[in-house]
């Protein structure tokens, strides 16, 4: 633990990141994978914060030290866990920032692009968390991450005292404790850290983290956090993360669904659906997701950014939230089937806005 802490010990108390960061509470809406916009400022319990992760922050960061070089305030090395279509571009970022990065990966075919960059592959995640002073995991669904952290060779059998573990993955609260627990069962610290955000955010290290779990592991690993991403809230204890995620996605996969009604609507009702997106555009339920994915969706083409088959994943595991809680969901129910429907049409792995194909279809037949 000594070791760990020489290591941090210059990065910034929280007190100072709070003042030279003012912070916000930000709408659902602005939680969005497309370009959130300005947040609005408002009371919230002291358990839940946010930080701004702009360059604006990386910049304070070094004029505090007088350094250039955001490397001093994390000495550690860094491991990374899973490089799909978001995997991949957050670990380059990391990569070109300066850090000791090693990873693994499943298939390790799909890291070539590390290793040309010469980050060093390790054979399993318990040898990369044993060798690594922080862990951070990108994982498909919750089977993935169960695994991963605690099946064999996995994180728990190779983490020890002081290094930390922080899982990135979309997946429900029970999995999140369960990884938790295995963690922290070997002196492991835990941090949930599910992103909202797709690939061009992930490429452009303008992801938002919805982080819950050990404090101290969220101050050691803030100036990550802020090269990976714009902006970070710390929510609590495990499980508020996972559950934040949820309800964001399964507003966004809520919404597609009825974007995608309206502009075969349009259509049908022969309107343009070209002008319909120009006139969303403009007024109060404006939104990027509606202005980036429509004219490609009026084409019929899907490029991913966020495969279906993980929209539909979020929205069942946010169905399943609310059951226990005890909270009807009737309009997330109804999209979820939509997706359900485009998934066994064979579009798991297009870009979650295919989902209007699900629709098409079930124009043809009514």
């Amino acid at each position: 633990m000594a070791q760990n802490t020489r290591l941090f010990s210059s990065i910034p108390p929280l007190s100072i990141l709070r003042s030279s960061e003012k912070c916000h509470h930000q709408s659902m809406a602005t939680f969005s994978t497309f370009c959130p916009s300005n947040p609005v400022s408002l009371s919230r319990p002291s358990s839940i914060f946010h930080h701004r992760c702009s360059s604006r922050f990386l910049n304070r960061i070094r004029s505090m030290s007088g350094s250039s070089d955001v490397r001093e305030h994390f000495g550690g090395s860094i491991g990374f866990l899973g490089l799909g279509i978001m995997g991949t571009p957050m670990a380059m970022n990391l990569c070109n920032a300066g850090f000791d990065v090693k990873f693994w990966n499943r298939t390790q075919g799909k890291s070539n692009q590390l290793t040309e960059m010469g980050i060093k592959y390790m054979s399993n995640p318990a040898e990369l968390a044993s060798t690594c002073d922080v862990t951070f995991a990108m994982l498909a669904d919750p089977e993935s991450a169960i695994e991963v952290a605690c099946g064999i060779n996995g994180v728990a059998s190779g983490i020890s005292a002081g290094k930390g573990y922080v899982d990135m993955s979309t997946v429900d609260v029970a999995t999140s404790k369960l990884i938790s627990e295995k963690i922290k069962e070997n002196g492991g610290l835990f941090l949930e850290a599910p992103v909202s955000g797709s690939k061009k955010p992930a490429e452009d290290g303008q992801l938002i983290f919805l982080t819950a779990g050990d404090l101290s592991l969220y101050k050691t690993v803030s100036v990550l956090l802020d090269v990976m991403g714009k902006s970070k809230y710390f929510l609590g204890e495990v499980g508020n993360g996972a559950s934040m995620k949820l309800i964001v996605n399964m507003i966004m996969g809520s919404m597609m669904a009825s974007f995608s009604e309206g502009l075969l609507l349009s259509k049908k009702a022969g309107l343009d659906p070209d002008i319909l997106i120009k006139v969303l555009s403009e007024g109060a339920i404006s939104t990027p997701m509606f202005s980036m994915k429509g004219p490609s969706m009026v084409q019929s083409t899907y490029p991913t950014a966020f495969p279906l088959k993980h929209q539909q994943k979020d929205m069942r595991l946010a169905l399943g939230l609310a059951d226990t809680v005890s909270q009807p969901m009737p309009v997330a129910v109804a999209a979820n089937e939509l997706y359900k429907a485009a998934k066994a049409q064979g579009l798991s792995d297009h870009d979650f806005s295919a989902v209007i194909e699900a629709l098409k279809s079930e124009l043809a037949t009514s």
